[in-house]
C-alpha cells in the first residue's frame, strides 16, 4: 500500500513545450470558438426572430445549434485558459464534468438528428399529413425526450467511471478528458462494467442508424418519383443539410470510437480530437447558412434591424 496513490487531478497533454506556441494555440482555438459561437447564436436568433421559421424543421435546428454551443464550450474554454496560464492540470471533478457533458450533448445531438430525419421523411413522403403528424406538442416532446433519455445515459456512464478511485498514471494524452484515455487509468471492475454499457449503447446506436438509413432511403425514392426538376431539387435541398450534418457527425463518432488510445504524437492527438469535438459545432452553422436560403435571409433581416433600425422602419412604413 506504500506505492499506492489515489489520483485527485489529471494532467492534460501539451501540444508544445514552447511558451510562444502555447499562446499561439490558445489564440487559434479562441478564434475557432468565437466563430462557432457566433455562427450558432446567429442561427438561433434568426430562427427565433423570423415568424416564417417557426416550424418543426427549424425548431430542431435551433436545438441543434444550442447543442453545438454547449458541446464546444465543454472542452475549448478550459484548454484556452490552460494554454494562456501555462498549466495543464484538471481536477477529478472537472474531468468527470467534461465526460458527463460531452456524452450528454453528443448523444442528445444524435437523437435530434434522428428526429430531424423523421421530420424530413414526413414532409416529403407524407406531405398532406405533415401538419397533423408534426404538431408543436410532438416536437417539444421529441426534444424533451432526447434530453432526458441522454441525461440518464450520460449519468450511467459517468457514475460508473468515477465510482471507484483512480490509481496509477494521471496523464491524459489529450487536451481534455475523454472516455478512452480515462478508462486506461480506471480500475478493472470499472472497465468491465463500462464495456457492457458501451455494448448496450452501441446496439441502440445501430438501431437508430438503421432507422436513419431507412428514412433517407424512403426520402430519396420519393424524390426520384417527382416529375418536376424544380420540385425534385427543392425536396433534396430541404433534407441535404441534415444529411451532411449526419454524415459529419457519424464520421466524428467513428473516429472517437475506433481511434487508438495508445500514446501518439501531439499533432495526431490534436487532429483526432478536432474531428469529433470542434469540427461539427464549427461546420453545422456554415452548412445551414450557405445551403439554406431561408436562414440566410432571416439572418440578413436581423442584422439590418440591429445596425440600421431607422432605415428598416422607414422601409416598413413605405410598404404599409
Amino acid at each position: 500500500m506504500g506505492n499506492f496513490s489515489i489520483i485527485t487531478e489529471f494532467l492534460l497533454m501539451e501540444f508544445s513545450s514552447l511558451r510562444e506556441l502555447q499562446v499561439l494555440h490558445a489564440l487559434l482555438f479562441l478564434l475557432i470558438y468565437l466563430a462557432a459561437l457566433m455562427g450558432n447564436l446567429l442561427t438561433i436568433a434568426a430562427i427565433i426572430t423570423d415568424p416564417h421559421l417557426h416550424c418543426p424543421m427549424y425548431f430542431f435546428l435551433r436545438n441543434l445549434s444550442l447543442l453545438d454551443i454547449c458541446t464546444i464550450s465543454v472542452t475549448l474554454p478550459k484548454f484556452i485558459v490552460n494554454s494562456l496560464s501555462g498549466t495543464q492540470s484538471l481536477s477529478l471533478l472537472g474531468c468527470a464534468a467534461q465526460i458527463f457533458f460531452c456524452l450528454l450533448f453528443s448523444a442528445t445531438e444524435f437523437a435530434l438528428l434522428v428526429a430531424m430525419s423523421y421530420d424530413r421523411f414526413v414532409a416529403i413522403c407524407h406531405n398532406l399529413h405533415y401538419g397533423i403528424i408534426m404538431t408543436p406538442a410532438r416536437c417539444v416532446w421529441a426534444a424533451v425526450g432526447s434530453w432526458l433519455s441522454r441525461l440518464i445515459y450520460s449519468s450511467l456512464h459517468t457514475g460508473n467511471m468515477f465510482r471507484l478511485p483512480f490509481s496509477g498514471s494521471n496523464v491524459i494524452h489529450q487536451f481534455f478528458c475523454d472516455v478512452p484515455h480515462v478508462l486506461k487509468v480506471s480500475a478493472s471492475d470499472v472497465f468491465n462494467t463500462e464495456f457492457i454499457l458501451i455494448v448496450a449503447s452501441s446496439c441502440s446506436l445501430l438501431f437508430c442508424f438503421a432507422f436513419l438509413i431507412a428514412s433517407y432511403a424512403r426520402i430519396f425514392s420519393s424524390v426520384l418519383k417527382i416529375s418536376s426538376v424544380e420540385g425534385c431539387y427543392k425536396a433534396i435541398s430541404t433534407c441535404s443539410p441534415q444529411l451532411i450534418i449526419l454524415i459529419l457527425f457519424l464520421i466524428s463518432v467513428m473516429t472517437a470510437v475506433l481511434k487508438d488510445t495508445s500514446d501518439t504524437s501531439p499533432i495526431q492527438n490534436l487532429l483526432i480530437a478536432m474531428i469529433y469535438t470542434i469540427i461539427p459545432p464549427f461546420m453545422n452553422p456554415i452548412i445551414y447558412s450557405l445551403r439554406n436560403q431561408k436562414v440566410t435571409i432571416a439572418m440578413g433581416k436581423m442584422i439590418r434591424r440591429i445596425f440600421f433600425p431607422k432605415k428598416e422602419m422607414s422601409i416598413l412604413d413605405t410598404i404599409e
